[in-house]
């Protein structure tokens, strides 16, 4: 299977955007919450 996954262009891709999304799964939420924390801050100024 591991072959498969690694072996042609469909699985290289494949591969490629289950961690393009991983990636973005992590990295959205913090970037968010660190613009929401800096605007709360800039509010109470």
């Amino acid at each position: 299977m591991l072959q498969e996954l690694l072996g042609n262009e469909i699985g290289l891709l494949s591969v490629f955007t289950i961690g393009f999304v991983v990636v973005m799964a992590i990295f959205l939420p913090i970037f968010f919450s660190k613009k929401i924390n800096e605007d709360a801050r800039n509010d109470r100024k």
